[in-house]
């Protein structure tokens, strides 16, 4: 009988440690911004400070739904956007918490502007501009239509 509650604990527990969190662009709005100098660049940045609720999510499996932005292809340069490739916060519409840069295990055929669901593991980032705040790493997508 010990065995049992055992074995039921451990499977629960590996469940909720290995298991996906959806999350929405919402919980990524948990973020202020302030400008920083870069010395590198010689310019200023918009640096975020992470709210605790969404330092929470940081090295977890997430999913989430969004614009699919094929950047660059041929640098593999993929971004999942709040809003479609024509109200993208390139276009000044949104701030950088409505993209996430997606780093996918394979090549990807999702054309711009599909609604996909992605799925990999969310890595904040501060102080790397050549990259986005929100990084998922080990991407898998779903296309919604």
């Amino acid at each position: 009988m010990k065995n049992k509650i055992l074995i039921t604990l451990i499977l629960l527990s590996w469940s909720v440690c290995f298991s996906q969190q959806k999350i929405t662009w919402e919980d990524l709005a948990q973020v202020k911004f302030t400008e920083k100098f870069f010395p590198a660049y010689g310019e200023s940045f918009l640096y975020p400070k992470f709210l605790p609720s969404v330092k929470s999510l940081e090295g977890k499996q997430v999913s989430i739904t969004g614009y699919f932005l094929s950047i660059d292809p041929r640098e593999k340069l993929y971004i999942l956007s709040k809003g479609p490739m024509s109200s993208c916060f390139f276009c000044g519409v949104g701030g950088p918490e409505t993209a996430i840069e997606l780093q996918f295990t394979s090549k990807q055929t999702f054309k711009t502007d599909a609604i996909v669901t992605i799925t990999g593991t969310l890595k904040l980032n501060a102080d790397d501009v050549e990259h986005f705040n929100y990084i998922l790493t080990g991407c898998k997508g779903q296309l919604i239509n």
